[in-house]
């Protein structure tokens, strides 16, 4: 158990790794989360051309990087405000930063990707869909917005 399938040559085969086993870590402390979404980010593309230049075209450069906000999932549960404590703290113009690191683990729970979001702060918060013929966990989400995000493999 725990070895890699052999093919018929006796190389070991290679899967992509599943999506529901991760952790998520803010302020030294470990999260709970059933979705987390919006890992992205991109380099802007500068447009320039030069007036004297034969062909009509723009050249394109690399620019600035630019990150999407993250919204992270959760099922409510009694006695824990971290979301709500966190998005009213915005409100008074102090709303303390926080780094999240978001890892992607294997079976053993070792982490094999590891997303670092820098300097984070909520932009939007939400509450579950109520419904009275529903048969679902009470899920709140949170967006949140960063400075910066970072992706390294194990």
């Amino acid at each position: 158990a725990g070895e890699p399938a052999k093919t018929r040559n006796n190389m070991a085969i290679q899967y992509p790794l599943p999506v529901f086993h991760f952790q998520v870590e803010w302020g030294g402390k470990r999260i709970g989360f059933s979705e987390v979404s919006g890992l992205t980010f991109e380099t802007q593309a500068i447009e320039y051309r030069e007036g004297h230049e034969p062909q009509y075209q723009v050249r394109k450069m690399p620019g600035q990087p630019k990150f999407g906000n993250i919204t992270m999932k959760r099922g409510i549960v009694i006695g824990d405000a971290d979301f709500k404590a966190w998005y009213d703290s915005i409100s008074l113009n102090l709303a303390p930063r926080r780094d999240i690191t978001i890892k992607l683990l294997n079976e053993q729970h070792a982490p094999v990707v590891t997303w670092t979001v820098r300097r984070a702060f909520p932009v939007k918060m939400e509450g579950p869909g109520l419904k009275s013929t529903g048969n679902e966990v009470a899920i709140e989400s949170m967006e949140v917005a960063h400075e910066g995000l970072t992706v390294e493999f194990s």
